[in-house]
């Protein structure tokens, strides 16, 4: 999926490394950069891909995910919000309607080291309906060798979010996520709590759990692509880790039936507390991610 989007024809060279394209109906944002390529979708200022040069694809994209205006895409790093999961109200989208929004690109900016893009997101006719608050939502993303993202949300309001991060590894049976904490909330079995004696979560099955006390940092260690993923959270109170498992990839029409094998979520997030945000504090939620080699 990510060879294919930067073959796309190039509709507008915004900058000698910035171009926008254009996959079946969604604009793309493209970066190839020295030292970075990377792509967003302006539909969720959704972040596709990331990946640092001499690097495998740190993000995962499912290679069956519909490229349709208002459909949420499968991969990358979706933006939840202002809801975080099922909605409370019956007809709502799950995890908010940022991530099917269109956004549009405010700024950008380039160096040696990479690309920073900012997209903003305004309450319109479309979100009062389902949310009636105003806001002005930005997401930044600073892409290098180091890939820096921002939410940032303008307002009166609570809400709960996450950046619902897929990560590419080469096997989930061999990978394991430091960093989370003990306590946690297992939604696969109907949202009672838990606890994780080892410090180290493993997915042999579906597994979806919010952390209550997470740690600052988190790690992926993939033992097939003999990598390390860091992942470091700011403004958050939880850590969500997810894979789907066998059962419930093969019932998703947007993810191949073994999808479930070449990816890992570790998710920034406030689930268990909502944010605040007032006209004089935004609310913020932030994800660094490196990765090296083991």
């Amino acid at each position: 999926m990510n060879k294919t989007i930067f073959a796309l024809p190039v509709v507008e060279q915004i900058t000698p490394v910035i171009s926008y394209r254009q996959l079946d109906e969604l604009a793309l944002i493209v970066v190839d950069h020295p030292k970075v390529k990377a792509s967003v979708a302006l539909q969720g200022a959704h972040l596709l891909s990331w990946k640092p040069a001499g690097e495998d694809d740190v993000l995962w994209l499912s290679s069956n995910t519909p490229f349709k205006t208002g459909v949420a895409l499968r991969g990358g790093v979706p933006v939840c919000w202002p809801w975080f999961g099922p909605a409370a109200q019956k007809g709502l989208p799950s995890h908010g309607f940022a991530r099917n929004q269109a956004w549009h690109l405010k700024a950008h900016d380039e160096s040696g080291e990479g690309v920073v893009l900012t997209f903003e997101l305004e309450s319109n006719d479309e979100t009062r309906a389902l949310w009636p608050h105003e806001f002005t939502l930005y997401a930044r993303f600073k892409l290098g060798k180091t890939c820096e993202i921002e939410l940032e949300a303008h307002g009166e309001f609570e809400t709960t979010a996450a950046l619902h991060s897929y990560f590419h590894v080469g096997d989930i049976a061999g990978v394991k996520v430091s960093g989370l904490g003990n306590r946690y909330i297992d939604k696969v079995k109907d949202a009672e709590e838990g606890v994780l004696n080892d410090g180290v979560q493993i997915f042999p099955d579906r597994t979806d759990r919010v952390y209550l006390d997470p740690e600052g940092c988190s790690v992926i260690h993939d033992a097939a692509l003999k990598r390390n993923i860091t992942v470091i959270h700011g403004h958050n109170d939880n850590v969500v880790g997810w894979n789907p498992g066998p059962a419930l990839s093969v019932s998703m029409g947007d993810m191949p039936d073994d999808g479930y094998k070449t990816f890992v979520c570790v998710e920034t997030a406030c689930v268990s507390q909502p944010q605040k945000a007032s006209e004089e504090k935004p609310s913020r939620l932030s994800q660094t991610i490196r990765v090296a080699k083991q």
